[in-house]
């Protein structure tokens, strides 16, 4: 008989002040409780969502002694579950933050945290060049962790665009993958479905993708449209457009085996050289 576990999404509107959003997570954590889920996901800038660095320097604290990490572990312990908060905002002695994901046991222990890898720097057209870099540092280290039921790995938005990242993840063990985000409006709508898709089809695992939603106190819009997707490729729950809410699924974790046997494409890659420039 397959094991199963159940998991639970959170569709969230984040504003400006943290004690609302930390309100809004613990309210939907106990939703998830009474659903069955054994594990929870918030999207990415789940506890403030500030558009600048100079509205995070007004609200974001450094990571000893943070206040909103002391709240968001009673929620796990109230709950008995795993809250895994997508990001935060922690602010760092150089003056830039890290956006950081951070999974607590039923316990309110912290497993793990992870930096979000890959920013954002682009020249987009009609508007000033994005530099995701100017306000936050990346990361440097893939991070695993152990739920017992299943290993999850962990993914924060911008590096869903990034295959080698989650290949990696799977090859060292992942059999669900997070992917907590804040989409734009126009790249969710052409990007953000095909994208999750492809990223669970390539790996044989479950990808999990808790998103912002609607228009934010910040003057950003996010796409919404939480998922759930199986690993052979299949959209399992998916929210209600950009409303908040929370989107519940069951996980049948044979599925990870089965999608990699019949098409095994995690072992059968291979190391190749880079193609050399060949002049006319």
């Amino acid at each position: 008989m397959s094991e199963t576990v159940t998991v639970a999404l959170v569709q969230m509107n984040s504003g400006l002040e943290a004690d609302a959003n930390l309100a809004e997570i613990a309210r939907r954590a106990a939703e998830a409780r009474q659903a069955g889920a054994a594990y929870i996901l918030t999207p990415e800038m789940s506890v403030v969502f500030a558009e600048n660095r100079a509205g995070l320097a007004q609200r974001a604290a450094g990571w000893e002694g943070n206040p909103d990490i002391s709240r968001l572990a009673e929620i796990a312990r109230e709950n008995a579950l795993f809250l895994h908060i997508g990001s935060l905002a922690i602010a760092l002695e150089d003056g830039r933050f890290a956006n950081r994901s951070v999974l607590f046991a039923p316990s309110g222990e912290i497993l793990a945290t992870y930096d979000k890898i890959h920013l954002f720097d682009a020249d987009l057209p009609g508007i000033n060049a994005y530099r995701e870099s100017a306000t936050y540092a990346g990361g440097e280290n893939a991070v695993l962790a152990d739920l017992g039921a299943f290993t999850l790995g962990f993914s924060i938005c911008y590096d869903m665009r990034f295959a080698a990242l989650y290949r990696a993840l799977a090859q060292a063990g992942a059999q669900v993958i997070a992917v907590p985000a804040a989409f734009t409006v126009p790249t969710g709508q052409a990007h953000w479905h095909v994208l999750l898709r492809a990223r669970a089809i390539e790996t044989g695992c479950f990808i999990l993708a808790a998103a912002q939603g609607g228009q934010h106190a910040n003057g950003r819009a996010t796409y919404g449209h939480s998922l759930v997707v199986a690993p052979w490729g299949e959209v399992i729950a998916e929210a209600n457009g950009d409303q908040p809410g929370l989107v519940i699924a069951t996980l049948e974790l044979d599925a990870v085996a089965s999608a990699r046997q019949r098409v095994p494409a995690l072992a059968n890659g291979r190391d190749f050289e880079l193609p050399a420039r060949i002049s006319g």
